[in-house]
């Protein structure tokens, strides 16, 4: 039996889109219940959200992903996760990133938010980069 604490993650979004990327991530592996787990702060004041996230998030390791790195949900992450060890946030979630964290999970949180934030980069680009603009 292995003694490695496996990371949880908590996506924290506006409206229902942390719901849908829980869902997408879900149709592509063979994710176990809880091991990502939707918020939205859909009717929530600020206070409300972070005492739902703190219980939510209790003392296991775990990644906050925030849709926006500003606003309510970035706000409330950071102030819920300060001070600890045990929990990050990041932000700007992407499918890339989630599909990274569901796969090494196991790591410590020094080694996976740097996986994270590097998959979640090479995740955005173009598949057809506009022509340059012709010379005036």
């Amino acid at each position: 039996m292995s003694d490695v604490e496996l990371v949880r993650g908590v996506l924290l979004s506006h409206g229902k889109l942390a719901e849908g990327m829980v869902d997408a991530v879900r149709r592509i592996t063979d994710l176990d219940e809880g091991v990502l787990v939707a918020m939205s702060n859909e009717g929530q004041n600020p206070q409300g959200l972070a005492e739902q996230l703190d219980l939510l998030v209790g003392s296991a390791p775990v990644v906050v992903f925030t849709d926006l790195g500003t606003g309510s949900c970035a706000l409330t992450a950071q102030l819920t996760c300060r001070n600890s060890g045990r929990r990050a946030v990041v932000f700007g979630m992407n499918l890339p990133m989630l599909l990274e964290f569901v796969f090494h999970r196991e790591l410590a949180l020094s080694q996976l938010v740097p996986r994270l934030l590097t998959k979640g980069r090479e995740g955005v680009k173009t598949g057809n980069p506009p022509a340059p603009d012709p010379p005036a």
